[in-house]
């Protein structure tokens, strides 16, 4: 009966929500923000079942993974999921998760909830460069430290968002390596400490804090003619919950990530769920091969399944977009319908669902209305914080939608898997 009643009551305040957006925005389709996937799939109805249980017992763990290009790595679309979550189950706060200090390299963003100052200078390496100079990993991309002591001050200040959330840090997984033998130290409440172990054929500098921390410095102790390259940090708490991490670089098509080294650090996160919101520019150029950006996704998620074989994929098709023919000149790019296309073949394959961001916008010449309304840049491919934050809205009630119609799923039912590795945050 209160399950029943607790199900009335979020339909009711998603419904209230979307009447008043629709009054607000009636170009965007609304009937649209579902999940489209077929209903015999194994790995869809495990992770909601996962969800459930978890929201129901308090026991477990989820690890959401949320990679993308540039709309990932400004935060604002990812952060809004996540904070929804949060607010949802207050009492099942995972992790932060993996964070990256994008911010510490200069002209490059980071996302808002966090903030990161580094006075010495970093050499930057992405994904997007032809040939990266020093191996990546999950986050495809990395800052080294060379020559000189440096160090990264990481701040989850209450102010640093409008939404903060209290994500207990009390365990730091930093990634990273170095020929040299450079030892990263953290440093937080005036101390400085080693790493409590470190594995090194995984890369991984774990510290396990005796308290709760909500900002710390990375020290990075080089000298000349050392280096050191940091290419991912995990924050968790080894409490029940959800933790929701998000993976971003600028202009990052699939084939990037392909560059990078991803089973370490996947087996460090063990994703229940990975959301793909990477095509935008692989579909930018005119000359867009379907067929090879299929394949390449599809060698992507086998890297993936490698070391989760019941992960759930949802595959975010691109916004409708449009591409700069001259000065304050733009043209739609009708690759929009043709990766859509791609990506409800891809969840076909892969036992995945997509949420069709393409469709709920608006379809193809959308993007003008969405700039018109204040949701979009004047450069018709990015949102503003207000359009990614109801895209993040949008996508979290569709998500939400799906776990109110799975039932948890019994212990007993729990499939196994071939990998030993612990998730991050249990």
């Amino acid at each position: 009966m209160r399950n029943n009643f607790w199900i009335l009551v979020v339909a009711l305040l998603l419904s209230a929500g979307c009447c008043k957006g629709q009054e607000q925005y009636p170009f965007i389709r609304y009937n649209a923000n579902v999940l489209h996937y077929d209903s015999s799939s194994a790995t869809m109805k495990y992770f909601f079942q996962k969800c459930n249980k978890l929201a129901s017992t308090g026991k477990g763990a989820v690890n959401i993974v949320h990679i993308g290009g540039s709309h990932v790595q400004a935060g604002v679309f990812p952060n809004q999921v996540r904070v929804r979550i949060m607010q949802q189950w207050p009492s099942l706060v995972g992790g932060r998760g993996m964070i990256f200090p994008y911010s510490a390299a200069a002209k490059c963003n980071n996302p808002d909830d966090y903030k990161v100052h580094c006075k010495e200078k970093v050499l930057l390496t992405r994904n997007v460069f032809r040939e990266p100079e020093y191996p990546l990993g999950l986050c495809g991309i990395s800052v080294t430290a060379k020559d000189i002591p440096t160090r990264i001050q990481i701040l989850f200040p209450s102010s640093a968002s409008a939404t903060p959330i209290d994500y207990r840090i009390q365990h730091i997984v930093l990634l990273g390596y170095s020929p040299s033998g450079v030892v990263p130290s953290l440093s937080y409440e005036g101390r400085d400490v080693p790493p409590s172990y470190i594995d090194t054929s995984s890369h991984r500098y774990v510290f396990n804090l005796r308290r709760s921390v909500d900002s710390f410095d990375i020290v990075l102790p080089c000298i000349e003619g050392q280096t050191f390259t940091l290419t991912g940090i995990c924050l968790g708490n080894r409490q029940p919950g959800f933790s929701y991490h998000s993976i971003g670089v600028n202009g990052a098509a699939v084939p990037d990530y392909l560059k990078c080294q991803l089973t370490s650090d996947l087996r460090l996160l063990r994703p229940d769920l990975v959301i793909f919101g990477i095509g935008i520019n692989d579909a930018h150029e005119k000359a867009f091969d379907t067929v090879l950006f299929k394949n390449n996704y599809l060698a992507l998620c086998d890297s993936i399944r490698k070391v989760n074989p019941k992960c759930a994929f949802i595959f975010v098709t691109n916004n409708d977009s449009y591409r700069k023919t001259g000065r304050k000149r733009y043209a739609v790019n009708t690759n929009g319908p043709l990766a859509r296309d791609v990506f409800y073949r891809l969840a076909a394959l892969t036992d995945g669902a997509v949420w069709d961001q393409f469709e709920i916008m608006g379809g193809l010449k959308s993007m003008e209305k969405w700039q018109k309304a204040g949701l979009a840049q004047r450069d018709k491919v990015h949102f503003t914080r207000a359009g990614y934050r109801l895209m993040g809205d949008l996508l979290f009630e569709a998500l939400l939608r799906e776990m109110q119609k799975t039932d948890p799923a019994p212990s007993s039912s729990r499939p196994r898997t071939s990998t030993p590795h612990p998730p991050f945050n249990r």
